[in-house]
């Protein structure tokens, strides 16, 4: 078997050596050995690492992304955390589709000032009540004694 060095990883994946270090500290890929001072790696690490691109892409963290994979390396993907993920896009979708809207509206809204136009001052409230994801909900503090 041909195993590919850390440059040749690196080249074919777009991956920075660097950051192929970090995935192997985290646990997320393994060389299988060294050629002088190179790490070396088995062809598969290719996949391993596009799906490795694949979950970061939608999301998912580092941590998240290494209980994907079983002690023997094989891939056991939580279908449960894939459709919460798949939720949480939703909502983010939902948000930004509003956020669109709102800015489309409000580009060609023919209102002498947008203060004056009500899908705009609706936009403003939402906004201001934190319900377009635009600020942190405040977690209420419990009463002083």
């Amino acid at each position: 078997m041909k195993y590919l060095d850390i440059a040749e990883v690196a080249k074919r994946s777009g991956v920075p050596a660097s950051t192929l270090r970090f995935y192997e500290m985290k646990g997320l890929i393994a060389s299988v050995g060294r050629r002088g001072l190179r790490r070396l790696f088995d062809p598969g690490v290719l996949e391993r690492l596009a799906l490795i691109a694949l979950g970061r892409a939608a999301g998912f963290s580092l941590d998240e992304l290494a209980l994907m994979w079983a002690a023997d390396g094989q891939l056991r993907i939580d279908r449960q955390m894939l459709a919460a993920k798949a939720n949480v896009l939703d909502q983010t979708i939902h948000k930004l589709s509003a956020m669109r809207d709102g800015l489309r509206h409000a580009a060609a809204c023919t209102a002498s000032s947008h203060m004056e136009c009500p899908t705009f001052r609706r936009i403003l409230q939402a906004a201001a009540s934190g319900a377009m994801g635009t600020r942190k909900k405040r977690t209420p503090q419990p009463p002083l004694k």
